[in-house]
Parts: C-alpha cells; structure tokens; sequence
C-alpha cells in the first residue's frame, strides 16, 4: 500500500525527505547501483584499453573487467586509473539513484503538477527550475524530472547526475552556447545548465539558492559603471566574482525597412507606433526607462508600454510577427530574424559566482572554457558580441 513521506537522516544532520510508492517494505525501491565511466573516460582520452593497462601497470584483461563491470577495482588500483585518464576517482565511479523515490525539493513559483523540471543541487538543497527548450528550438528539451506535488518530484535521470549539476541563469541567449561547451568538456562529470532569465532574476536566484552562477547586465545610473555595483552587494554576504562574459550592441529591434522611420525615445511617442517591452528588473527595460525619464516621456504614451515579454528573442519575434514595431534587445537577435536594429549602446554581460560555488566542478570548468578560444570564436561569430575581455576577472569580493 502506498505510504506518506519518509524523513532519513544523513551524515550532516539534515533531513532528507522521500515520498515512496509501493507497499510498506517498499519491494519496488532497490539499492544504489555503481556507475562505472571507465571505458568513457578511456575514450574521451583516446587511449585503447592495452595502453591504459601499460599506464597503470594493470593487464589488459583487468582493464576489460574493469570497464565490463566483473571486476570492482579497490582504492589504489582506483586512483591510478583517474591520474592515468586525468580526472578523479568520483567522476569514474558514481552512485545511481535508488529507483522508486522521489526527492523533495525547492520549486519556483507557478509550477504545477505534471511539469517538466530540471534539478540540481545548490549547496545543500535540491532545486528545480522549468524545463526551457532553446530559445531557438521548436523540439521539446530533455526533463530530470516530473513535479509530483508542491515539494517532490519523481526524478527521471540518475541521482548522480542531479548532484554534478549547475545553475547559470542569465538572459544572454549565447549562454545555451556555453552550457554546451562546459558540459562537453566534462565529459560526464559535471553539467551546466542554462536557466534563462532577467539580470533581477539572476541577483534573486543567487540570493535565495536557486543557482550557481548569475549573468547580468546592469548599468548604474550615477556612474554609468555596469554591472559591479550590483555584484559587490550580491556577494557582500558569500564573497565571490564577476567575471567577464561579453559585450554587446543593445537597441532598437526594427521591421525590415523600418516603416515607422524610428529614431530614438522620441519617436516612440504617438504615431501610432507599438512597442514590446521587457519584465521589469531586466536590463533592457531600465534601458528604455531610463530613456523615457531623459526624454520627459511618460511611460503611459506609448502603446505597448505594458505587452511584456521574457527575452531578447521573444521581443524579437514580437516584432518579426508584427504584434510590435519595436523593443530592445541585442543586434545578435535581430540578425537571427532578418530584421533591422537601431544601436543605442553597448552593454557589459558578466557572470556573478559566489565563492560557496565556486569548488563546483562545473564552475571550474566553466572558468576554464571561459579562456578558451573556442567560445570566443563561438562569441565572436555573433552579431555585436565583443571577447574582448571574456574571462578577465573584473571584480572580486572577500568576506
């Protein structure tokens, strides 16, 4: 018969809270299994299992079993395969999740029964967050699981995949690109995951745990400094870094041709023009505020003031669609859908990292990716994206 949920004790003290299906002795539930990424490992490194045998002094044979799981290597034959393949015994050797359970864990709002969710642990605590296909994809994204109440989930994926898993939440659509790039270097050990969002988002996501890593663009009004204002109150309480991500043109999205024949905050004014706008907190709609409060412009003048939307795409798509004339966002969306742009500016998008994460191995190799050439040519092949300062630390703060 089905019971309620059960309350297990781990190591730290917590409490970790289980919702079992299945009758009382909970016969559907089974033990932990081993995952043995050995033969993975191998591969990814390009080595045949005879030269990793002569590398760690092992035969071929015993590298066979090892990787067909008949022999469970002990601690020193373990560790001399992670420095033979350069990784560590934790990424060859991982726990799969017990089957038949489903985790509690920190939901945001508005989700519901039935939805599809992705998780991953933030310091101590699971976490969930909405599956987000692409911003330019029609297919469905793969789920870690399926919300089953208000605080649980039944998990799809191994646990050890939740638990090697990081949070970036930004609005900069490029970030899908470096999620790519994190989780195709880790080869199984870690996983990056883009969660998109506004730079209020990020700053909120870092305060209340629900992410590793946040991306902003910020422009402070007195100084005209982006994004370090906000980052050294952000991590006034963890510590931690801004680091640089990319700079872009940020503007005026416009139909082919620009028919209105827009100009600036002026022409936004009557004539008939509509605008898309985006959710407040997000940069781009301080930017157009900001704007409006220069001009002398009411806010309630312009038509479509409040039509919100979430992204740089989604505003780019309004006005490919016709439902708008115009909103900002950044050149590198505009390109995306054929249609004209209007810079305004040039805006810094940078990366929030509390020092509580930063041991996280996907951080440490979204630090490693960061200088590399191969995301600055993935960058630099966008439309107004500047790398010139990709990967600079720009900012550090101590507690």
């Amino acid at each position: 018969m089905p019971i309620g949920p059960l309350c297990l004790k781990i190591d730290s003290g917590q409490y970790v809270r289980y919702q079992i299906e299945g009758d009382l002795v909970g016969r559907r539930t089974t033990a932990p299994k081993l995952e043995n990424h050995v033969k993975e490992a191998r591969l990814n490194a390009g080595l045949s299992q005879q030269e990793l045998a002569d590398r760690t002094g092992l035969t071929r044979q015993a590298v066979n079993s090892i990787e067909a799981g008949r022999y469970l290597p002990n601690t020193a034959v373990s560790l001399q395969l992670a420095r033979a393949l350069d990784t560590t015994v934790e990424r060859l050797f991982t726990l799969d999740a017990p089957t038949g359970v489903t985790p509690s864990v920190a939901l945001p709002d508005g989700v519901r029964h039935g939805d599809r969710v992705v998780v991953g642990r933030v310091g101590a605590r699971l976490v969930a967050h909405p599956v987000a296909a692409p911003a330019t994809s029609d297919g469905f994204a793969s789920a870690d699981g399926v919300v089953v109440d208000d605080a649980n989930i039944r998990l799809l994926v191994p646990a050890a995949q939740v638990e090697k898993t990081a949070f970036l939440v930004g609005c900069d659509p490029s970030l899908e690109m470096l999620a790519t790039l994190v989780t195709r270097r880790a080869r199984g050990s870690a996983r990056l995951l883009w969660v998109p969002g506004s730079s209020k988002d990020a700053i909120d996501a870092l305060a209340n745990a629900s992410a590793h890593i946040g991306g902003i663009h910020l422009r402070e009004e007195a100084s005209g400094e982006f994004n370090v204002p906000q980052a050294t109150r952000a991590l006034e309480r963890s510590g931690g870094m801004l680091i640089a991500y990319a700079d872009w043109e940020q503007g005026f999205v416009l139909r082919s041709g620009n028919p209105r024949k827009l100009s600036g905050a002026d022409s936004l004014a009557g004539r008939g023009v509509r605008i898309v706008n985006r959710e407040p907190g997000a940069g781009s709609r301080l930017l157009l505020d900001s704007m409006l409060s220069a001009a002398c412009i009411d806010p309630a003048r312009i038509a479509g003031y409040d039509h919100v939307v979430r992204s740089h795409m989604a505003v780019a798509r309004a006005v490919a669609g016709g439902t708008a004339d115009t909103g900002i966002a950044i050149r590198a969306v505009a390109s995306a859908l054929e249609l004209d742009f209007l810079p305004l500016m040039h805006a810094r998008f940078d990366l929030v990292i509390p020092a509580t994460h930063l041991d996280h191995p996907a951080i440490d190799l979204l630090l490693e990716v960061l200088q590399a050439a191969a995301l600055r040519a993935e960058l630099g092949a966008l439309p107004g994206y500047g790398t010139a300062e990709t990967g600079a630390v720009r900012a550090t703060v101590a507690v």
